[in-house]
């Protein structure tokens, strides 16, 4: 997941021809963010092995910064332009297809590994441990993993639900980690998240994040923009929402739709920043 850092206000399966690609398995960078990788197949009948060539390996190359702390603003890779890799599982996905979830208290493992302190403004007891079942963008289904507060929780794995019938595809769900807030900016992320302690950026107020009242859904293929600002700063091709493509958020789109219904408000309905990821409980 990508997780932007702390300056600017708001938010912040196509069948397959010989021979086939499959995922290979993920690593992490030095800095914890999963490295994705995708690999061609051997023909069967080539006698020599030819070299793994990876497409895109999230989190690996860092951006230059600017004078504000984030990377280097460039044009989306032509690898990403149409974004579609695959998922790597770190959760059993649902064995019969169907969507499941989960609402429990944060396990001590879990609540270890994500960024919450004794310094946030929730305690760990008003949060939850949510599995959620999701469409992939390798046409699979997977399991995912997000951190609420304990009053959303029922209401969100509800808006989950609505997405995976629709097939709504999503890259990664997963808790961030709190070496993410310091990593340098690669701008290639794309994770789905909710919980993060951190302030709102630009100010010195709490972000809705740090509540677990707002979820990021997708952030590179829904990019956060401000002026010349566009965050992950490889994303632009995206700002383009005219050119649908599988993971935006349109107005009026099922993931629209089912975060409304329970009364959230979409960044993507603001003038300025323009947040496009971003989902809120508290309208911020």
């Amino acid at each position: 997941m990508l997780v932007i850092l702390l300056l600017v206000a708001g938010c912040g399966a196509q069948p397959a021809a010989q021979p086939t690609a499959r995922p290979a398995p993920a690593s992490l960078t030095p800095s914890g963010t999963p490295v994705t990788t995708t690999e061609k197949a051997t023909p069967a009948t080539t006698s020599t092995s030819a070299a793994a060539k990876p497409v895109w390996q999230v989190g690996k190359n860092p951006l230059p910064k600017r004078a504000d702390g984030f990377g280097e603003i460039r044009p989306t890779p032509p690898e990403l332009v149409n974004r579609s890799l695959p998922t790597k599982d770190v959760l059993p996905p649902p064995a019969d297809g169907e969507y499941k979830s989960t609402v429990t208290p944060i396990p001590p493992d879990v609540l270890a590994r994500s960024t919450w302190q004794a310094g946030c403004p929730v305690g760990k007891d008003d949060l939850r441990y949510l599995t959620m079942s999701f469409w992939g963008f390798d046409g699979r289904p997977h399991t995912g993993e997000m951190i609420v507060n304990t009053k959303v929780a029922q209401q969100v794995t509800a808006v989950f639900g609505k997405l995976y019938e629709a097939r709504f595809p999503i890259e990664e769900m997963r808790v961030t980690a709190p070496a993410e807030l310091t990593a340098p900016p690669t701008g290639d992320g794309n994770s789905t998240s909710a919980f993060v302690c951190r302030p709102a950026r630009g100010q010195t107020t709490w972000s809705a994040h740090a509540y677990g009242l707002a979820i990021d859904v997708n952030s590179f293929c829904n990019p956060y923009s401000k002026g010349e600002l566009v965050l992950p700063e490889l994303a632009s091709a995206y700002l383009d929402r005219g050119r649908a493509r599988p993971g935006m958020i349109r107005a009026g789109d099922v993931a629209e739709r089912a975060f409304t219904a329970i009364g959230w408000t979409w960044g993507g309905t603001w003038r300025t920043p323009r947040d496009l990821m971003h989902f809120s409980a508290t309208g911020t």
